[in-house]
């Protein structure tokens, strides 16, 4: 009996977690609602749209815009009816806050970054990192602008976009 419950719970999460991953869907550009399209314009002026995808979460339709603004690479989300909750820029590493920059060199002196964002959420924003370090981890470590660790996931030999849709998932 012990075996069929635990196969029954292996087995619902597998379910629950491929549900999970099911619910973000790419949709062409020209089928964004208007308000998210008109939020998105306004914001960014010059921006070229690239790619939208829409998921479900807790009950509500979120949209994420990919844009590239002078060639900077930036993710838009944004509710049905246009209301951005979230701005993820990617940048470099000499644009990090001092503060920030000193906590990575202090603790991972010699790492090399993969990927550095910029992440505003309402008023606040934060750095989100992804850096292999000395040692061969690869972490992605998210910092406030005073050099804080917020969240940090050791993503060693992991697949980077998709561990970062997870967490995205679980942040809003």
């Amino acid at each position: 009996m012990r075996k069929w419950k635990l196969l029954f719970a292996v087995l619902a999460c597998l379910t629950l977690n491929a549900a999970a991953r099911a619910d973000e869907e790419k949709i062409a550009i020209d089928k964004l609602p208007a308000k998210v399209l008109a939020a998105v314009k306004e914001k960014f002026k010059d921006a070229e749209l690239v790619s939208a995808s829409k998921e479900k979460e807790d009950d509500k339709t979120l949209f994420e815009v990919q844009i590239k603004v002078k060639g900077q690479t930036i993710e838009v989300t944004l509710t049905e009816d246009g209301k951005i909750t979230e701005i993820e820029k990617e940048i470099t590493a000499k644009d990090l806050p001092k503060a920030v920059m000193e906590a990575i060199d202090a603790k991972y002196p010699k790492a090399k970054f993969k990927k550095v964002e910029e992440v505003t959420k309402g008023e606040k924003v934060a750095y989100e990192v992804l850096i292999d370090t000395a040692d061969k981890k690869t972490l992605e470590i998210k910092y406030d602008a005073d050099g804080k660790v917020l969240e940090m996931e050791d993503k060693t030999g992991k697949d980077d976009e998709n561990d970062k849709k997870e967490e995205k998932k679980k942040d809003k």
